[in-house]
């Protein structure tokens, strides 16, 4: 999670193991957990909150794309290298967040440049293989408001390591949270070829 924000707890209520008839246990965490989507009122006043967003967005096909940059660099359309966009939701394999467990705060962004890019290409959701979109030290946040600004949706904190640049149907539901700004999702990809928009 981003320094100062809820890691996650579990306590264990109730535990077969010390002679308990079940085991019951309670989290305590950020919404914004490892891989997550975060939703509109987490950057925009009068944004949606996460039960209000469409399921169609997070499942269908997907693109990955692999972007090698120096650390703290911010993605922009030329470094795309004339990828044709093929699908409507786009992941970026920066390679920049390597291990979940240590935080570095000189990942890989989006620039508000790109991703009116990509919403012009008819993409409807945009993800990244480290902890935000926008850079860890930023508040101006120019990439989330470009979002809002054409109502993409956001996928955070993905583990794109084992996976080559292709096409793909990507599975990644939010949690039906009530008000909430953001959702952890168990993000899945499944490999087809020719997979259409």
């Amino acid at each position: 999670v981003l320094p100062g924000d809820t890691p996650f707890q579990e306590e264990f209520l109730m535990d077969m193991k010390k002679g308990q008839h079940l085991t019951l246990s309670t989290i305590k965490t950020t919404v914004h957990l490892g891989a997550h989507t975060d939703a509109p009122n987490h950057y925009a006043v009068d944004g949606e909150s996460m039960e209000k967003r469409s399921l169609k967005n997070y499942m269908g096909s997907a693109q990955v794309i692999e972007v090698k940059l120096p650390r703290g660099e911010r993605i922009r359309p030329q470094h795309l290298r004339g990828q044709k966009i093929q699908a409507s939701r786009v992941l970026f394999k920066t390679s920049s967040f390597p291990d979940p467990y240590n935080w570095n705060s000189d990942f890989v962004s989006l620039s508000a440049e790109l991703v009116n890019f990509l919403a012009g290409q008819k993409v409807c959701l945009v993800g990244i293989d480290t902890p935000s979109i926008d850079p860890a030290e930023d508040q101006t946040l120019e990439s989330h408001h470009m979002v809002a600004k054409h109502d993409l949706c956001i996928l955070e904190g993905i583990v794109l390591e084992k996976v080559p640049e292709g096409l793909y149907q990507l599975i990644a539901l939010p949690l039906n949270i009530e008000g909430a700004d953001a959702s952890p999702v168990r993000a899945v990809l499944l490999k087809q070829s020719g997979v259409p928009s």
